[in-house]
């Protein structure tokens, strides 16, 4: 009788061992679900070295940026090439200065290596967003901004 609860004892401990094992491994394998599905979140662009956060910005403002950028995608008029990245022009008829300044507000948030220079020109006739940086921006804008 002792030996037959001996050896239901082992079973059951060593029953549990796994149950343990396997716990952790699933619980292993939900926490990299858990930190890939962040990192994805956190990422949404990775290109020579350029990192965008968007985990930086709340809903709402990511909601809000996006708008934003729909429309200085859609109503941008021109686009320039510069020595050091890229300018944007725009009628201020179709956006205004302070959407384009409310748009690098919250880009800055979540893609600080960027460079922003808002420009009023030709007697307000024209708004220029230029976006530079450090080697390789060029590259990454025209991948970003469909160039």
């Amino acid at each position: 009788m002792n030996n037959l609860l001996a050896k239901r004892s082992t079973l059951w401990a060593a029953g549990g061992l796994c149950l343990i094992c396997l716990g952790g491994t699933a619980m292993d394998m939900a926490a990299q679900d858990a930190q890939r599905t962040a990192q994805t979140e956190q990422k949404s662009t990775r290109q020579e070295g350029f990192y965008c956060n968007a985990k930086a910005l709340t809903a709402s403002e990511r909601a809000r940026h996006k708008k934003l950028t729909e429309k200085l995608m859609t109503s941008r008029t021109d686009t320039v090439e510069t020595d050091k990245g890229y300018e944007f022009q725009y009628s201020p008829a179709k956006i205004s200065v302070a959407e384009v300044a409310e748009w690098v507000e919250m880009e800055s948030k979540c893609c600080p290596f960027f460079d922003f220079h808002i420009d009023l020109e030709q007697e307000g006739q024209l708004v220029c967003l230029r976006l530079t940086g450090r080697e390789g921006i060029k590259a990454f804008i025209r991948a970003e901004f469909s160039l």
